[in-house]
């Protein structure tokens, strides 16, 4: 997929692997560097398509009742509740950790069922999934 939509699929991966749809996006972060594209747009393209599938989950969090979440995107009730009561205590710095397998999609509907601030919001989160891929990228730069 990588090698023939180039850039375009990397961010397209990047934002769906961000949403309610698991895969892994380091993976696609990857291909892209091993099949030679600069490390920076890289880095930029998957942080800001991984950003935007990120608010695509808090968008769903924000306009979606408690009952479409469950029935028609499979999202835990139990575990959205505890995530929630988490980013009430800790606030916009839990955005910064919307990159995390598994709870990262939840923090960010969160995030959006809380009403939190869209804008600040994506600011740390676009920095939480920088800095991954930053690390990524240097790991696969060491190999």
């Amino acid at each position: 997929m990588l090698q023939s939509l180039g850039l375009f699929g990397l961010f397209l991966g990047c934002a769906l692997s961000a949403t309610i749809i698991p895969f892994a996006s380091e993976a696609l972060l990857t291909g892209a560097l091993l099949l030679g594209y600069n490390v920076w747009v890289v880095v930029i393209v998957a942080t800001l398509g991984n950003t935007l599938g990120g608010m695509v989950s808090f968008l769903l969090g924000w306009l979606c009742k408690w009952e479409w979440l469950e029935k028609y995107l499979k999202v835990d009730r139990a575990k959205l509740e505890k995530i929630r009561l988490k980013v009430t205590r800790y606030g916009y710095p839990a955005a910064l950790f919307a990159w995390l397998p598994v709870v990262g999609d939840l923090i960010a509907i969160a995030m959006g069922l809380l009403r939190l601030n869209p804008w600040l919001t994506a600011i740390l989160m676009f920095t939480g999934k920088f800095a991954r891929y930053i690390l990524v990228a240097g790991i696969v730069n060491l190999f």
